[in-house]
């Protein structure tokens, strides 16, 4: 297996991108501090948190019961591994200050044999590691492992990776393959990626031990789900486990002998990273190839055009090939998110460029998606089609929100979105020792080291979806280094030119077109085409059969309600015309927009109390206007569609 490219510290980074710097600059000075106040129950916007407050009284420092999701912990956790990375990036003495005062609440609110879980210390205490299938100590345990090393890495402060560390201790203890030692796996898949993180900061091996019993473990003989279940006598936190299909937790068969993504979507995706970095710290090729090929399932036959995945409501899952409704669908925003931290990590073993186009996908859509312009409210759910009339609870949309919320009862997502655009760097590039790899085009600089050797590059976009990019590259030495410039699968006419406007022979590798040399100042254009297309789906797709969904590069867009009037069901458009693409930078903040023609069903025709008739179709010339998928919902509350009919004649 090829040495594995590694990410580049993000201090290294700098993003500086019309398109992204109006999210990624909220995240300091909005987001940060909007959700610190939510998990303070400061403010009255949405559900309370309740978060800060039980882990006090885990400390014995306030009174009280455990009030939340059994995984409220991991609402911190997150919010800490965002304030690292925006740490790293933009030092802040003051929310530096925050962030090891609750490091330090959590630390007085660990007990003595390492353990920590609020949720338990507080209500469940005698209950401890009895109940895998939904209790989320192991997922919770993860997502606190993950903060940890963002903060050690970003601060070189240690106190948070030795409280983590204490908690690993006592998981290796508890679980294992030993005589005494629980033979389980988590419920929710979130510790082994974990694990292989705090082992590679600490050098510890048990951990990365763990992480693979974890994995290797899972499924193989009787289920241990539904053997605990027996043991608890059927006694369930969310009464929706009662009748568990092991398929949920992705438990049904060994994780080697899966060929396709099934199950809870997030559980699913998370597990699959851990898969990926196992096989390369193992060099077990076999693990490799089963990544591959779900991947490719997800991406193939899974994922909606928006990057979306898990398309049912019930138990927010994958359900069969080609099964992906528009009105009724999940689409979690962490599943997304977990989907970017899967391919990244397969582009970053393999060095194939494939796998950053639905990481790209994910990234500029569903995971946009998630959170409103202004920071402070968020989708947990992502359809593509919404009649707000129709989401009604106790029905199969109950699920679905026409609006963004402030907060939400479960809210692993504001959190994990919060840490994603934190790290967005991480996701432009990677390298080895002689190589950068140049994997989405977004307006940015880095410092690293190339052939021994500080290097200097920088990117500087044009208008939002221009196609054109100007590339600087300055390096301090003359040993031979490598850029790698993905094509993207979208990318029309791609092409590299020297600074007088030669054009550039490159080796294609995997998708990178690679640019060699021993340049010490060099000046570079990458330039593509991306035109607005209409797009059909693959004809198995039902819900999308006879439709068309307006795309241009990796950013899908949509039709509002705010710009084309209600009833967009009634909406045709033919496929053989031009797109016409048009900046607004009025329009929530500098946008741009695709018109088209199309046609809408005349109503006129049909009297008010007329559910049925034998009338012809009349249809009406109207000019359409389409946004982003990203930033729907920012406007009013209205009616949305990403696929529209084709009109065929």
């Amino acid at each position: 297996m090829d040495k594995k490219s590694t990410n580049i510290p993000l201090k290294m980074i700098q993003i500086n991108d019309r398109s992204w710097d109006r999210y990624i600059g909220l995240v300091k000075e909005v987001i940060i501090p909007y959700q610190w106040s939510i998990l303070n129950d400061l403010t009255d916007d949405g559900e309370p948190s309740h978060c800060i407050h039980n882990f006090k009284i885990a400390a014995g420092e306030e009174e009280g019961e455990f009030k939340g999701a059994v995984f409220q912990d991991t609402d911190v956790a997150k919010w800490l591994e965002a304030v690292a990375y925006t740490l790293e990036c933009h030092p802040d003495e003051e929310l530096e200050r925050i962030a090891d005062e609750t490091i330090q609440l959590i630390g007085r609110a660990q007990q003595e044999d390492g353990y920590l879980d609020t949720y338990f210390i507080i209500r469940e205490p005698e209950n401890k590691w009895t109940n895998l299938m939904e209790g989320h100590e192991l997922y919770t345990a993860g997502h606190m492992i993950e903060g940890a090393v963002a903060y050690f890495k970003a601060t070189g402060k240690g106190k948070f990776l030795t409280i983590v560390s204490r908690l690993a201790d006592l998981i290796c203890k508890v679980f294992g393959p030993g005589e005494g030692q629980c033979h389980g796996y988590p419920g929710h898949q979130e510790i082994e990626l974990a694990l292989v993180k705090l082992y590679r900061v600490t050098g510890e091996k048990r951990y990365l031990d763990l992480a693979k019993y974890f994995i290797d473990q899972r499924g193989v003989g009787e289920n241990y789900f539904l053997a605990e279940a027996r043991r608890r006598e059927d006694r369930y936190i969310f009464p929706e486990f009662r009748g568990y299909d092991p398929k949920y937790s992705q438990s049904h068969i060994p994780v080697r002998q899966q060929k396709t993504a099934e199950g809870h979507a997030v559980r699913a995706v998370y597990m699959y990273c851990a898969m990926a970095d196992l096989a390369h710290e193992y060099e077990d090729e076999e693990l490799l190839h089963v990544c591959e090929e779900l991947w490719q399932n997800i991406v193939t036959k899974r994922m909606y055009i928006t990057g979306g995945i898990g398309s049912s409501g019930v138990l927010e899952r994958f359900t069969a090939d080609y099964d992906l409704p528009n009105d009724c669908n999940y689409s979690e925003t962490c599943a997304s998110i977990g989907l970017a931290l899967f391919g990244r990590r397969m582009a970053e073993i393999t060095k194939d460029a494939s796998y950053m186009d639905g990481v790209e996908r994910s990234l500029y859509n569903t995971v946009l998606s998630g959170i409103a312009l202004d920071g402070k409210s968020f989708f947990y759910v992502n359809p593509l089609e919404v009649w707000p009339d129709s989401c009604i609870p106790r029905t199969s949309k109950e699920h679905v929100r026409p609006k963004r919320q402030k907060w939400f009862g479960v809210a692993c997502c504001p959190p994990n979105i919060a840490r994603t655009l934190a790290s967005f760097g991480q996701y432009i590039y990677f390298k080895d020792d002689h190589t950068l790899y140049v994997n989405l085009y977004v307006g940015s600089q880095v410092e690293t080291e190339l052939s021994g050797e500080k290097t200097y590059f920088r990117m500087i976009t044009e208008t939002p979806g221009a196609g054109k990019i100007l590339i600087e590259i300055q390096s301090e030495g003359i040993a031979e280094k490598t850029i790698a410039f993905r094509i993207p699968s979208y990318a029309q006419d791609f092409k590299i030119h020297d600074g007088e406007g030669r054009l550039i022979q490159t080796e294609i590798r995997k998708g990178y077109a690679c640019f060699s040399g021993h340049f010490s100042k060099t000046s570079l254009t990458v330039t593509f085409r991306q035109p607005a297309l209409l797009i059909r789906a693959n004809p198995k797709v039902r819900a999308d059969a006879g439709k068309v969904a307006i795309v241009k590069g990796p950013v899908v867009y949509c039709l509002e309600e705010a710009d084309n009037g209600d009833n967009l069901a009634a909406v045709y458009v033919e496929a053989d015309q031009e797109l016409e693409e048009i900046f607004e930078p009025d329009l929530m903040g500098g946008t741009l927009t695709v018109r088209l023609k199309g046609k809408k069903i005349c109503e006129d025709q049909w009297e008010e109390n007329q559910l049925y008739g034998e009338r012809k179709i009349g249809l009406l010339n109207i000019d359409l206007k389409a946004v982003p998928y990203s930033s729907w919902g920012n406007r009013k509350t209205g009616e949305m569609t990403v696929w529209i009919k084709e009109l065929i004649r």
